[in-house]
């Protein structure tokens, strides 16, 4: 018995399996956890890993393992937050500036040229220094740098679909552009939209870990995995493991979006399908 696509996508399986485990982590953070985030044993600073501190501990004597485990809530928090966000606004944008075409077009996508000229970390530390810190800053912060990616994938899809019969169909029995634009082409839509969220969850979490990184994130003692990466560092030689542990959290938690992104697009991508379907019938 053969297995579904998507269960024969490595990429999409290995994917699904960390963030999966990242997520079950954050939700049961505090039946996870083996310490409090923030109870302190300075007898034991600096510890390596043991069997009561599996990741050993901080400069504080705090649990390591239990401040990662928490940190994933702020972390995945934002980034769910700014990538829910990023993806409402851009592909408002874009379904109206690749449908109706015109100076609606032109207006909408030399806006998105503007924030697209900022650097992108650049731009998110301005905001973040005016506004302050705090969860909702952060991800108003990552918001502003990362609506035009999902702006322009969508208007790009809608010039495509707009030209495609039962668009026109639509349009001549006289449904109106909202209709056309929200069941019509948005569904059609979703596939390059799900993909680039899936993604995009990968890149808000290294953004708002920079941002705590360089000191213009949530501030200390939050348990944020771009801090504990920052503070790490200046104890490299004492606990090495502070900042390695660290960066590696972040470096396989993205790496699981990442996995899941690539593995969406495979089995979402028409052509994957259609080149599938001519194989199957080949093959018959």
């Amino acid at each position: 018995m053969q297995l579904p696509k998507a269960l024969r996508n490595t990429s999409l399986v290995l994917g699904l399996f960390i963030t999966l485990a990242i997520i079950f982590c954050a939700v049961f953070a505090p039946y996870v956890a083996t310490h409090g985030v923030e109870q302190m044993d300075m007898r034991n600073r600096f510890e390596g890993p043991t069997f009561e501190h599996i990741i050993g501990t901080d400069n504080f004597g705090r649990d390591l393992w239990s401040r990662l485990v928490f940190g994933a809530r702020i972390s995945l928090t934002i980034a769910v937050i700014s990538v829910v966000c990023s993806a409402l606004i851009g592909t408002v944008v874009g379904l109206a500036a690749g449908y109706f075409g015109g100076w609606v077009d032109q207006l909408l996508m030399r806006i998105t040229d503007v924030f697209l000229g900022f650097p992108a970390i650049v731009l998110a530390l301005a905001i973040v220094a005016v506004l302050g810190p705090g969860v909702l800053n952060v991800s108003f912060a990552i918001i502003v740098v990362a609506w035009t990616e999902y702006a322009r994938v969508v208007r790009s899809t809608t010039l495509v679909l707009r030209e495609q019969n039962y668009v026109q169909a639509a349009r001549a029995l006289g449904a109106s552009p909202v209709r056309i634009l929200f069941r019509e082409i948005l569904p059609n839509a979703l596939g390059p939209i799900i993909v680039l969220a899936s993604l995009g969850l990968g890149t808000a979490i290294i953004s708002e870990s920079a941002l705590s990184f360089l000191g213009f994130g949530l501030p200390p003692p939050t348990p944020t995995w771009g801090w504990t990466l920052a503070y790490g560092t200046k104890f490299m030689r004492d606990a090495p493991w502070l900042s390695i542990i660290s960066g590696a959290t972040i470096m396989i938690t993205v790496l699981g979006f990442n996995l899941l992104g690539d593995g969406l697009r495979d089995v979402l991508d028409p052509r994957q399908l259609s080149r599938g379907g001519a194989k199957a019938s080949k093959a018959k």
